[in-house]
């Protein structure tokens, strides 16, 4: 089955940095929400959420609140 992956940042958020370059070595596909200029997509952020920090990087309906490499693995299924 394949995984959506979203993943809510800021251009200058250094572990939101490593978020994405983690996704892009593993070859994952996500969608990219830049909630410091897009207002509308920090609202939802922090309504899903409940929280301002990001990254927010949603895997189907399972959030993971800051690069947590280990848990992000798991759910995508793959090595670390």
């Amino acid at each position: 089955m394949d995984k959506t992956v979203t993943i809510y940042s800021t251009p200058t958020c250094h572990f939101c940095q490593m978020a994405k370059d983690f996704l892009k070595d593993k070859g994952i596909a996500y969608t990219e929400h830049n909630v410091a200029s897009d207002l509308e997509k920090r609202q939802e952020m922090i309504q899903k959420s409940g929280q301002m920090g990001v990254p927010v990087i949603i895997v189907n309906d399972e959030m993971i609140i800051g690069f947590d490499q280990e848990r992000l693995a798991s759910t995508l299924g793959v090595a670390v």
